[in-house]
């Protein structure tokens, strides 16, 4: 997230469970991720008894009721069980925003109490500058304080306007200077196929438009082939710049960029950093192989990345490779459920080889 300029919030899950310590977490993000974070939140109740939670920068008490937890209820009463943690977590929020704001430093050091505006504002302004991370908790089974996170996301989180865009101009050599993205309707179309998903009616794209719009019947061409594609039959008119929608119909690969050919750049977006596997997997079918075998492997192989395969040409066995165990797991299953194959995973066979390794005296003839 360093690396492409990433505001992050975090989420602490499953604080219902026996032994849960979300103080724990909150630690392991400072000092592993080394990211000044602190929680703007303080369960109500512990473990099963689990409530709700205080949110500590509009000091409102929040409660899950009704069925599955739809109904939200607030209340400016801060329960008297957690008033004395809650006091505590405020205070130390506070602290942690002291060390990387200038404002709400001055008033620390001049003992001066922020208002929940200039809190709530300086969580944000610590938060688009990479300099925080917000920590909220809840628990997603019990729908228990799962609604204040996507709310935190529209109060601390940049809006496409304020994020700076760029895109390379393929036609130029790379050292060139990128090009700024401008989140305007007026500007010429650029949109990144970020996702890929295998459905029922082919492949479905998820595009983001970053620049530019994008309307039904129009034709756009793919950056990598410059071949022309009309768009398919849209559920809206327009889809503006920061608005993502989803097709039917599009052949592309995950990171491909789409434009309207109206530019006088050749518009690439940058392509994502993909890190090396971690663990590899060798993969057969059980039973005879079909032709949905290797048609599952590339299908997974398009949509992701970081899933790849290759065939080991001294065992002759399939390789996996992907990012971690559950990750190739996910993979299998999903052959099984969504391609009718399925399939036994193992170690790879490690091929030995014998060398000379020390010296001996031998008779020869010559």
């Amino acid at each position: 997230m360093r690396r492409y300029n990433v505001p992050r919030l975090s989420s602490v899950n499953k604080i219902d469970r026996l032994g849960a310590n979300p103080w724990r977490a909150i630690n392991q993000i400072r000092t592993k991720l080394r990211i000044p974070a602190a929680a703007v939140q303080v369960p109500i109740g512990v473990e099963d008894e689990l409530e709700g939670v205080v949110d500590l920068v509009r000091w409102k008490a929040i409660y899950n009721q009704g069925t599955k937890g739809v109904e939200v209820v607030e209340s400016d009463e801060i329960p008297v069980s957690v008033l004395e943690l809650a006091t505590k977590k405020h205070t130390e929020l506070i602290e942690q925003l002291a060390e990387v704001d200038d404002e709400i430093s001055e008033l620390f050091l001049n003992d001066a109490h922020p208002s929940n505006s200039q809190l709530a504002a300086t969580i944000r302004r610590a938060t688009v500058s990479l300099k925080f991370s917000p920590v909220f908790l809840g628990s997603a089974i019990k729908n228990t304080a799962v609604q204040p996170l996507p709310h935190g996301v529209c109060a601390y989180f940049p809006s496409p306007a304020e994020n700076k865009i760029v895109a390379h101009d393929t036609a130029q050599p790379v050292s060139a200077p990128p090009v700024e993205l401008v989140p305007t309707a007026a500007a010429p179309l650029v949109a990144l196929a970020f996702k890929l998903e295998e459905g029922r009616f082919g492949q479905l794209t998820y595009m983001r438009v970053y620049q530019g719009s994008w309307k039904k019947g129009q034709f756009i061409f793919h950056g990598r082939s410059g071949k022309r594609i009309k768009v398919p039959k849209l559920d809206i008119d327009e889809i503006g710049p920061g608005e993502i929608c989803a097709m039917f119909g599009v052949e592309c690969a995950s990171g491909d960029t789409f434009t309207d050919g109206t530019s006088t750049y050749s518009m690439a977006m940058t392509s994502v950093f993909v890190p090396d596997p971690i663990i590899s997997l060798a993969i057969r079918p059980i039973g005879t192989e079909t032709p949905n075998f290797s048609r599952a492997l590339n299908r997974f192989q398009k949509e992701d990345p970081t899933f790849r395969v290759h065939v080991d040409h001294e065992s002759k066995e399939t390789i996996i490779s992907g990012m971690g165990e559950l990750h190739l797991e996910i993979y299998v299953e999903r052959m099984k459920r969504e391609y009718g194959v399925a399939c036994t995973t193992r170690r790879p066979q490690v091929v030995f080889r014998e060398t000379v390794t020390e010296r001996a005296e031998f008779a020869y003839t010559h």
